[in-house]
């Protein structure tokens, strides 16, 4: 069970990392790049869908890593 975690805990820091890195600054980042669909009604949907998708990914990170500490105890 615990290398189960521990092999999650790694995709989800990989995953945390990827996406805060596409996070604009200045509109620079992924909502800037001009790869938003015409369906999605342009860069602003784009970005707040990222950071929903940031936020969920990094409960999910927070609550792994609960877990793995409970699980090493």
């Amino acid at each position: 069970m615990l290398q189960l975690f521990a092999v999650i805990h790694v995709i989800l820091s990989i995953s945390v990392v990827g996406l805060i890195l596409m996070h604009s600054g200045r509109d620079t980042g992924f909502g800037g790049m001009g790869f938003t669909p015409a369906s999605q009604g342009g860069t602003h949907i784009v970005e707040r869908n990222l950071t929903r998708l940031t936020v969920v990914v990094g409960i999910l990170f927070f609550a792994n890593t609960i877990a793995l500490f409970h699980l090493l105890k």
